[in-house]
């Protein structure tokens, strides 16, 4: 199967040579947009790879999966999985130098599907990504008060006690459902529009509008700021989070490893899709900021450097993560014995300061001696700092209630609430450069919108076409479809795209010719390390992660988290089961990509074949005749 080259006829005229690749790009020098210099590029490609999740995934999968040694089959895949395609979407891009769509057509005509694919999932991610960054830019509005809005509960109508729902819960909870989304109790409960979501929706579309109103002309001045300030805020963040009581138990506990977690499938599994999800890898718009590079640009060289980029991030985000919850989790801890020492010195009517955390113990056996009745009536909280540790959260709510709490535990708050905003909204705005990128440059290579029309309108008409779109997580009901959309818009779809795009590559396009290409451009052929991965070890391991995470989504009971404040265990979150119609928009989120790669293949072969037909008939119906003088003449 290695050496396996499927017949692909007419593939020399679908695609330029080698001289003329050269030729093409003096020739679209004046009219196809080009990086302005190296570092716009792979910041550019930086920040499209580094985005929310490995801020707020990353880490909770290391806390979930033995910390340190989820570590080991990351990297491991990282290097088996992510760097090889990485590289070959770089190569590819800058060798036929169009988009997605064009790329895979110029392939062979029967793949246009593939880059249709990629170009619905870049559309469907970015719909709820940029409903994301609308909630952060409503968080970030309200982070210029002191106190903060989540630190405290509000009162009651009466002013005499704190909102049953608040008290019930928290402040930092409470803000989040009730303030910033008014959630509703079920997906069926759409609610209305809520106006200051809906006015920071249009904030978040006419920001990236404007940065990407020309194409990679605007978006590579925006990704000097976008790219680089996340670093520089999680550096501020670190040194805060080091010098706060509690923080290296946080770290500590992250990177310590629990190796029996190695002989768990799931961790591999989990490992292997984070590594794909979180190089942005099959989303088409790698391809395209690559094709806009020199012939001669080292490819290979940038998949590395962006690889070790990559994974650095995401280390280096969970270790700054990590000491900020390691802080909360021991200011819980704290504020849990506090309690406790409260209870025990009202009951016994012992002076202040006599109860410490060091002595509590000594002075609980003390007490008890004294008194066994009062004693036993005495209700104690179970203080563990290994459970307040060990209070994971992923996603939205490691971002709006875990960290949100802990920082209104920091002095100067709004500050340190200010600084993290900022940041996720350069990671959220930075990623959604190449999802736009990812809709826009297949649409032009499709030719659905006419060549004369601008660029700026057509840009315009996608954001403005997807901000209507995303009215739908704007209701009280919201959040639940942005869950929705988030588990199944972007997970079998991108493997499936992956696996064809590294089989095309290798099997229709041929490794050989792929390799005298690279030699072309960088000046040397691809060496042992990237023949085996991309030929058997990379497609074998999407096949892998692809099979099981079938399985498991097959097998597993669909459920989504409610937060419904007459529940019996609130203010734990309820599990649900979706409503039936709900697997019809599953069938539309995770179906209509990954089935339009084989639904355009079948329809170019049948018009094809009706197309020979239709010659076949035309010759037969053309017939023979004698002219006057002998001569012979055809006649349709």
């Amino acid at each position: 199967m290695v050496k396996l080259l499927l017949p692909n006829p007419g593939l020399e005229d679908r695609i330029p040579s080698h001289a003329e690749l050269e030729v093409l790009e003096k020739e679209e020098a004046g009219s196809r947009p080009k990086w302005d210099n190296k570092a716009q590029y792979m910041l550019t490609c930086v920040g499209f790879c580094v985005g929310l999740g490995n801020v707020w995934r990353f880490p909770y999968l290391c806390q979930s999966h033995g910390g340190g040694a989820f570590m080991i089959p990351f990297l491991i895949l990282l290097v088996l999985e992510g760097i090889p395609l990485l590289h070959l979407e770089f190569a590819i891009g800058q060798r036929l130098r169009k988009g997605s769509v064009g790329v895979w057509s110029s392939i062979h005509p029967t793949l246009k599907g593939v880059g249709i694919a990629a170009m619905f999932v870049s559309f469907l991610v970015g719909l709820y990504y940029n409903t994301i960054i609308a909630w952060v830019m409503w968080y970030f509005f309200n982070s210029f008060q002191d106190p903060l809005p989540w630190s405290t509960c509000p009162l009651n109508d009466n002013r005499t006690d704190y909102i049953e729902e608040c008290a019930k819960s928290s402040p930092v909870d409470y803000f989040w459902y009730r303030e910033a989304l008014n959630i509703s109790t079920s997906i069926d409960e759409s609610g209305t529009l809520q106006w200051w979501l809906l006015l920071c929706l249009t904030c978040a579309w006419g920001v990236l509008y404007v940065c990407t109103i020309r194409g990679i002309e605007t978006t590579g001045k925006a990704v000097y700021v976008t790219s680089t300030l996340p670093y520089l805020v999680l550096t501020i963040f670190l040194i805060r989070g080091l010098t706060l009581k509690g923080s290296t138990n946080g770290i500590v506990y992250l990177f310590t490893p629990n190796v029996t977690e190695l002989a768990n499938p799931v961790t591999w599994l989990d490992a292997g899709a984070q590594v794909f999800y979180s190089f942005s890898l099959a989303f088409g718009g790698l391809i395209s900021f690559s094709s806009y590079n020199s012939v001669h640009n080292n490819c290979e060289k940038d998949a590395l450097i962006i690889s070790v980029i990559n994974g650095f991030t995401s280390v280096y985000a969970a270790t700054v993560i990590y000491s900020i919850i390691g802080f909360r989790a021991t200011a819980r801890y704290d504020d849990c014995f506090d309690r406790n020492i409260l209870t025990l010195m009202n009951a016994f009517d012992l002076p202040e300061g006599n109860v410490t955390q060091d002595n509590f113990e000594e002075m609980q056996q003390l007490c008890n001696m004294t008194n066994p009745k009062i004693f036993a009536s005495l209700k104690f909280e179970s203080c563990n700092l290994e459970s307040f540790l060990n209070d994971g959260v992923e996603g939205t709510g490691l971002a709006f209630i875990v960290f949100t709490e802990a920082i209104t535990k920091m002095p100067v708050s709004p500050l340190w609430s200010v600084l993290f905003f900022i940041m996720l909204f350069c990671l959220g705005l930075s990623s959604m450069f190449g999802n736009i990128e990812g809709v826009l440059v297949p649409l032009q290579d499709l030719k659905i919108i006419p060549p004369k029309v601008p660029k700026e309108v057509v840009t315009g008409l996608i954001c403005v076409g997807s901000y209507f779109l995303a009215f739908i997580f704007v209701l009280n009901s919201g959040n639940y479809w942005l869950a929705l959309f988030d588990s199944f818009a972007g997970s079998i779809p991108l493997l499936i795209i992956a696996f064809c795009e590294m089989f095309s590559v290798v099997y229709i396009y041929g490794i050989d010719r792929f390799n005298k290409d690279i030699e072309f451009m960088i000046g040397h052929k691809p060496n042992i390390f990237w023949q085996i991965t991309w030929r058997v070890i990379s497609p074998l391991i999407m096949l892998v992660i692809f099979f099981f995470y079938f399985v498991v989504k097959v097998s597993e009971e669909l459920l989504y988290s409610v937060w419904d404040p007459n529940y019996e265990e609130f203010p734990k979150t309820q599990k649900v089961e979706y409503p039936n119609w709900v697997y019809a928009i599953i069938v539309i989120l995770a179906g209509v990509p990954s089935l339009s790669i084989p639904v355009f293949a079948i329809y170019k072969a049948i018009r094809n074949r009706c197309e020979k037909k239709n010659d076949r008939m035309g010759l037969m119906i053309s017939t023979s005749e004698t002219s006057v003088n002998g001569n012979l003449k055809n006649s349709a």
